[in-house]
This record gives structure tokens, C-alpha cells and sequence, in this order.
């Protein structure tokens, strides 16, 4: 996923993204682990907890993307795939919670051939 077409003004926008996952602006809220009107609101869009979350999932996407062959695959393999050793919680699952730098650190592992 480029980011040049994901973002606006210098901003992550919901709107982009839901675009190039070709799903809706609340499944991007509710897979970044955001309320709804954290991508509505032109106020709580440029939050610094919403533009994390949205960097953080995009980030995650984006590391992955190469593997799958395309974005929308990447995005299927984060909201359903469990993870080994997170107690079978999803990339989405691991995010919400905050905890996307786990999420890279075992797609890094994985990609160096260590089993996480």
C-alpha cells in the first residue's frame, strides 16, 4: 500500500485506506481498534491516538503485503490469521491492544526463519 495514496495534508486518512482495502471508513475504525467517530471527525482524525493506530495497522499491512501478493490479502492474513505464541490472537487483535511493535517483531522473526 503506497503511502502517498493513503494520506492527505500530511495525514494518515481513513478514507484512503478504506479505499484501497475497499472496505468502509467504520471497518477501518474497528480493525485499528478506533471508535467511529475517530474517522469521521476531522478533529479526532488528526489525534495523535488515531493517527498512531492508523500508522500502526497500515505499518503491519505494509510488512506484510510483499508476502501475500497484495494489500487485500495482507488485510484478510490480519484480521483472521492467529498468531503463534499470542494465545491465537490475530495481527487486528494485537493492535487494538497497542501492541503492533509485537506484531512487526514476529513478522521480522518469521522472515529471518526463527519459528515465533
Amino acid at each position: 500500500m503506497n503511502l502517498q495514496t493513503v494520506a492527505e495534508n500530511g495525514m494518515f486518512a481513513p478514507r484512503r485506506i478504506a479505499e484501497a482495502l475497499r472496505t468502509t471508513n467504520d471497518e477501518i475504525a474497528r480493525t485499528a481498534g478506533l471508535g467511529r467517530d475517530a474517522v469521521q471527525r476531522k478533529a479526532r482524525i488528526g489525534s495523535d491516538r488515531t493517527q498512531r493506530r492508523l500508522r500502526e495497522m497500515v505499518e503491519v499491512l505494509n510488512k506484510v503485503e510483499p508476502r501475500f501478493g497484495s494489500a487485500l490479502i495482507a488485510y484478510a492474513w490480519y484480521r483472521s490469521e492467529p498468531l503463534a505464541g499470542f494465545d491465537g490472537q490475530t495481527a487486528m487483535q494485537l493492535v487494538q491492544d497497542g501492541r503492533a511493535s509485537d506484531v512487526l517483531d514476529y513478522v521480522d522473526a518469521v522472515d529471518a526463519g526463527v519459528f515465533a
